[in-house]
């Protein structure tokens, strides 16, 4: 809504979530729309994404006067993996797309993060990988801003790697110290950001 008098507010509502249903590996950016508060939306409808993206945290956001959607999307870029010596890939993206009386167009790339290994993430009891819902679009009449969780500056740390799975096996492999036995950017995730113009506006 366009404070503080709701002036050319539409009150269109945008949802969108990371979807499972087609099974591993072939996870899909679903979205949803009302343009009656609510009452009724029209989807779900799939958002195509970059070739290898498998999205899992996904954020919306639709600019005051209704005239642009914007999404905000986590991804991680290779397959489901069974092991943790096999490297993987993280990113975070920012989509726009126009909307036209309610319908909205088709989405392009605005920003795309650089790529890293969220195996350098880490619970604090180390267990496990950590990358929170910190995902956000924030949308105005002139562009957006969105925040993804990112792991570019994070080294990986064979060592855990190799605790993390015995975990899972049974096998004895002792714990490691990661100030000792990683490399010093172990666990550097971050929470990443940009600021984007409405490309059409």
């Amino acid at each position: 809504m366009a404070r503080p008098t709701g002036t050319n507010a539409t009150n269109q509502i945008v949802m969108t979530w990371a979807d499972g249903a087609q099974g591993l590996n072939h996870e899909q950016l679903m979205l949803m729309t009302s343009t009656d508060g609510g009452a009724s939306f029209n989807g779900p409808i799939t958002v195509p994404l970059a070739t290898g993206d498998r999205p899992y945290y996904t954020a919306p956001a639709i600019s005051p006067n209704g005239t642009d959607a914007y999404i905000t999307y986590n991804a991680f870029t290779t397959p489901s993996r069974n092991d943790t010596s096999s490297p993987r890939g993280l990113v975070g993206v920012i989509l726009h797309a126009d909307v036209t009386a309610g319908t909205i167009g088709a989405f392009g790339t605005v920003a795309r993060g650089a790529v890293g290994d969220p195996r350098a993430s880490s619970q604090n009891n180390l267990t496990a990988e950590f990358l929170g819902d910190y995902v956000y679009t924030a949308a105005t009449r002139a562009g957006a801003v969105g925040v993804w969780n990112d792991v570019r500056n994070a080294a990986d740390c064979p060592a855990l790697d190799a605790w993390r799975l015995s975990l899972r096996t049974g096998t004895s492999v002792p714990r490691p110290a990661p100030q000792a036995d990683c490399p010093a950017t172990f666990g550097n995730s971050d929470i990443f950001g940009a600021a984007v113009s409405d490309p059409t506006p």
